[in-house]
């Protein structure tokens, strides 16, 4: 497994470690000062993950277009999640790590349309979009971090 994906799955499993850990009530609180929670952080990982690159390579997503409206960047919560959504979640940190991982070893990913990120990164291939999701999940595990000790 190259460290991409390594590094990736150790993300992932802090996530969820952390997803199973809080309440429902705790994952759905916005602590003062914030604009977000904890469960609307990891959703975003993964809406933003699918995102990069399923939908720049110009394949259909794991999760619907729904579910990356919700949590895709510029948004924030528009009321609770149900444990349901949540163990949605949870789920889905897995599953679409996993089917990436295998997609991308069995040659998928053949075209990608460049995308310059917010932050300033020019994503020219899958290559890049994984490498740049690493970053970006690190940042939002890190918010995630902050907001725990704060539910």
């Amino acid at each position: 497994m190259s460290s991409v994906f390594e590094t990736q799955k150790t993300i992932r499993e802090i996530l969820l470690k952390i997803l199973e850990s809080h309440s429902l009530e705790q994952l759905n609180k916005i602590p003062q000062g914030f604009n977000n929670n904890i469960i609307w952080n990891v959703a975003h990982c993964v809406a933003a993950q699918q995102t990069l690159v399923y939908k720049l390579s110009g394949l259909p997503t794991m999760v619907s277009e729904e579910f990356i409206l919700k949590y895709r960047k510029g948004t924030k919560p528009e009321g609770d999640v149900s444990e349901e959504e949540v163990n949605e979640v949870k789920t889905l940190l897995l599953s679409t790590f996993e089917k990436t991982k295998n997609d991308f070893e069995s040659g998928l990913f053949v075209d990608y349309n460049e995308y310059t990120t917010s932050m300033g990164f020019t994503l020219s291939n899958v290559q890049d979009a994984l490498d740049f999701n690493n970053y970006h999940e690190g940042i939002h595990t890190g918010i995630v971090m902050t907001l725990r000790k704060l539910v």
